[in-house]
């Protein structure tokens, strides 16, 4: 099963499970900015305990795996917890939805937009560009999450809430990776 297809199946999953989800990451960073190849999707799911049964019977083993027990506790911790495509070595993460006020906000500005021949919940580019520079962050100035971020603000620039963007940089404290960004952008 290649990505585009466990994707396929995933949103399916989700949808017909009622789970309440959006795709965010460099699936998303890629088709608002540059695309890019990436082995994992990222997915924010606001989910309950009850709902690992659904998931484990949609991706069954040996195909899959996906540890009950994980899954349950990181729903409990509200971190995150893997789906692994063990014959493609795909993977999906699935970020808990937090209480975070940008967790929430994001969520509630997510965006249904037609990828591979499907409608998806999908991070808004204003979301998506402050995740990424999060994650640059994070994970100690990552330039490949900063370039995903600047790419979706120089291919969506024109559509782009700047008025949002510039509040959640201050209220996150990347308010340097912000300024950085725009210097680097090259738009027109």
């Amino acid at each position: 099963m290649s990505q585009q297809e466990l994707l396929k199946k995933l949103a399916a999953c989700l949808e017909v499970s009622g789970i309440p989800y959006m795709m965010t990451g460099s699936i998303v960073s890629s088709l608002h900015g540059e695309p890019r190849s990436t082995h994992d999707i990222d997915v924010i799911v606001q989910i309950k305990k009850i709902d690992i049964t659904k998931l484990i019977a949609a991706f069954p083993a040996p195909r899959y795996y996906l540890d009950k027990i994980d899954a349950e506790q990181a729903i409990h911790e509200r971190t995150m917890f893997n789906l692994i495509d063990s014959s493609e070595g795909d993977k999906v993460d699935f970020w808990l939805l937090t209480d975070e006020p940008f967790d929430r906000s994001r969520f509630g500005r997510k965006k249904v937009e037609e990828v591979f021949g499907m409608h998806l919940y999908v991070s808004s580019p204003e979301d998506t560009i402050i995740a990424k520079l999060r994650w640059a962050r994070l994970s100690g100035g990552s330039e490949k999450q900063f370039g995903d971020a600047l790419h979706v603000y120089e291919v969506q620039h024109h559509n782009l809430d700047l008025t949002y963007l510039e509040k959640w940089a201050i209220n996150l404290g990347l308010s340097d990776l912000w300024e950085r960004l725009k210097s680097e952008a090259q738009v027109l």
